[in-house]
């Protein structure tokens, strides 16, 4: 239990759905933690469901009433649109501890502009990027700084009109430029090639603690082919509290003062490229990562208690395992995915074998015979946490293989094109 927790098990509410709140429920239960869930969206509830309560944001549309009565002492959310819910002042006016910084610090994954503002005023390098509030200004930038571009939405939401959209030249840029939505504008981001890396790391006490590099792969297909899917299709952790390749010393640290001065604790994650020996910022997140969350939380020697911690702001003196440094994530995609548009019926899922490391679910469910099979596009996320890298990607490529379901894949170049970070 952790220190300075009430007479009972902490009680924990995450709020998402599929395997990664499976994941975080699961985890956090290991250490003795009572975990439910406030599932926000209207699929993937089998996997949490079978780790603890859950209740429909359908049914209950405000979830203020449920912390309250079941005396819920943090909440973890996996996705930053709880900030827009109109229950979102209701929420903050309970004080209840929350893994996620405060509305100030919420701008610096959400306004992308923001982010870029603040790396200026920092000194933290940045693509060339501009916010157009129409097609006709983002062409006229285009005309301006003719180079290719990153197209994304000025507000980073889950339902945000402008979906990631990877330009490698000028003219794809102009191509697409017709087709997007100008809803909220439009954040043209110059781009600066595939081979990203990512750090996260805790801020809490006012001291920035890392803990891993990591890598997305966030294509569809093998070869970084295809389009860059809504949630990447596997990914790479290394446990990284040294931060062995500077991302955190020349993107995260520097952020420092403002980190103190807004109050900011909780996850932070940086996700960068390497440009003429340089670290150049893509984004920043306020979360822990669908790919790197479970990884991280498998590798901590007590989660439960670095949470507790980070919630209320406290110092953090962050222990890890010792035998289990690296991590891999795969996808196994169904039928259709990345594309919405294209439906399949309900293919039954079978596991051929017993699997022997952690496998999450998201869209699927059970019959009345408790058959399991597919109900959407993303079937599971089976996750390796191992000694080597090489033991983590076996481990968890040996899993994949005896998930099947008729039309499902999975990328099978995880570790092979993008590793070692901060390669030009």
């Amino acid at each position: 239990m952790p220190v300075n927790a009430p007479n009972r098990p902490p009680r924990v509410m995450v709020f998402g759905v599929g395997a990664f709140t499976q994941s975080v429920q699961h985890l956090l239960k290991r250490y003795g933690a009572e975990v439910s869930a406030y599932l926000t969206r209207d699929f993937a509830h089998y996997g949490p469901q079978l780790e603890g309560d859950t209740h429909l944001a359908s049914e209950v549309p405000n979830p203020c009433g449920l912390l309250k009565k079941h005396e819920i002492d943090f909440v973890i959310p996996m996705s930053i649109d709880w900030i827009t819910a109109n229950w979102a002042e209701e929420f903050r006016s309970l004080h209840i501890p929350i893994f996620s910084p405060g509305k100030r610090g919420m701008q610096l994954e959400r306004d992308r502009d923001f982010a870029r503002r603040l790396c200026k005023k920092f000194n933290i390098p940045f693509p060339s990027s501009f916010v157009a509030r129409n097609r006709l200004e983002a062409e006229n930038i285009l005309k301006k700084h003719p180079l290719a571009y990153v197209i994304k939405n000025p507000l980073c939401s889950p339902t945000s009109p402008i979906h990631t959209i990877v330009c490698e030249t000028p003219e794809d840029t102009r191509s697409w430029l017709h087709k997007i939505n100008y809803e909220e504008g439009v954040f043209l981001q110059e781009y600066m090639g595939h081979r990203e890396a990512g750090h996260i790391a805790l801020v809490s006490g006012g001291e920035i603690h890392s803990l891993i590099t990591n890598q997305e792969y966030k294509y569809a297909f093998d070869g970084n082919m295809g389009i860059v899917a809504g949630v990447p299709l596997g990914g790479l952790v290394e446990k990284d509290p040294q931060d062995k390749y500077h991302l955190a010393r020349e993107l995260l640290h520097p952020l420092l003062p403002w980190f103190r001065e807004s109050g900011y604790h909780g996850p932070v994650q940086v996700t960068a490229i390497r440009k003429n020996r340089n670290w150049v910022v893509l984004e920043y997140n306020v979360r822990i990562g669908v790919t790197s969350g479970p990884i991280i939380l498998e590798m901590l020697e007590n989660p439960l208690q670095e949470l507790w911690d980070v919630v209320r702001d406290r110092k953090l003196d962050i222990k890890f395992k010792e035998h289990l440094d690296y991590g891999c994530s795969l996808t196994l995609a169904g039928y259709g995915y990345p594309y919405a548009q294209v439906n399949g019926p309900h293919f039954p899922v079978r596991i051929l074998e017993d699997l022997d490391c952690h496998v999450w679910w998201n869209e699927v469910a059970t019959d009345a015979k408790q058959r399991l099979y597919s109900t959407g596009q993303r079937i599971a996320d089976v996750v390796a946490v191992e000694r080597t890298l090489d033991k983590a990607i076996e481990t968890a490529y040996e899993n994949i293989r005896k998930i099947r379901c008729l039309g499902s894949y999975f990328r099978t170049d995880i570790g092979k094109n993008l590793w070692p970070p901060g390669q030009e």
